[in-house]
Order: C-alpha cells, then sequence, then structure tokens
C-alpha cells in the first residue's frame, strides 16, 4: 500500500550521503542513524514506497548490494559476526520514509545479552520461543 506524505522523499534526488556501492537499478549509503557501527542502506533508485513496489530487476539489484555491502562491512570490521536485514514497509509497521530501503545491521557477539529471536522481538514478548 503507498503512503501519502506532504514532504519530499528524503532518498529521492541525490543522497546527502556518498554513495558507497551502486549498480543499475540502486545503492548503498550508510545509516544517518544507524543502529550499530557499519549499518548501510540499500535503496532502489526509483522511488518505489516498499518492496512490494519494486521490479524484479531491482530486487535482484538489491539483493546484489546487500551481498556486496556484508564484504564491505566484513573487510572494514573483523568484530562482525552475523547481520539482521530487515525493512518496514507500511506505517503499521514502523515505516517513517516511504522510499524502499532495505537495512544491512552489523552484529557483534555480545552486543545484545540474548539474540536469539533477532527480528522477533519488534513485537515485544513475541521474540522468545
Amino acid at each position: 500500500m503507498k503512503e501519502d506524505t506532504e514532504a519530499p522523499c528524503l532518498f529521492c534526488g541525490s543522497p546527502t550521503q556518498p554513495k558507497l556501492l551502486e549498480n543499475k537499478y540502486a545503492y548503498a549509503i550508510w545509516d544517518q542513524f544507524p543502529v550499530t557501527k557499519h549499518h548501510l542502506l540499500i535503496l532502489p533508485k526509483r522511488h518505489a514506497a516498499d518492496y512490494f513496489e519494486l521490479t524484479q530487476d531491482e530486487k535482484i539489484a538489491c539483493d546484489a548490494l546487500l551481498s556486496a555491502g556484508r564484504d564491505l562491512i566484513n573487510k572494514k570490521d573483523l568484530s562482525v559476526s552475523g547481520f539482521n536485514i530487515g525493512m518496514n514497509c507500511g506505517a503499521d509497521a514502523g515505516q517513517t520514509i516511504f522510499h524502499c530501503h532495505i537495512h544491512l545491521i552489523p552484529r557483534r557477539s555480545g552486543d545484545v545479552a540474548a539474540p536469539r529471536g533477532g527480528i522477533r522481538h519488534t513485537i515485544p514478548g513475541k521474540g522468545a520461543y
């Protein structure tokens, strides 16, 4: 579902951050409000509100940058031992910028006390199983 917003899209036009990785349909930048050090955002070049509006070519391009982003982060930081990949699709899922963006969040041993369940902790009480 496309969300209507009054403000111009923060990701359309020239990004405020330098592009770290790029291909025909997508690019990667550092997240300006990182969850962890080296948190990357993967974005399609074309404005699409969320993942479900991407073309197949754009999905493939974003996937390629997720892998390239993982390699970039692993070269920069040997302490990284895992990753979370996430998207918020729609206001009720927490999306605040309605231009598709995929979070690549590096994780390190001990960064949280109990990582089991990962993104399942989005809904309080649902991460433990």
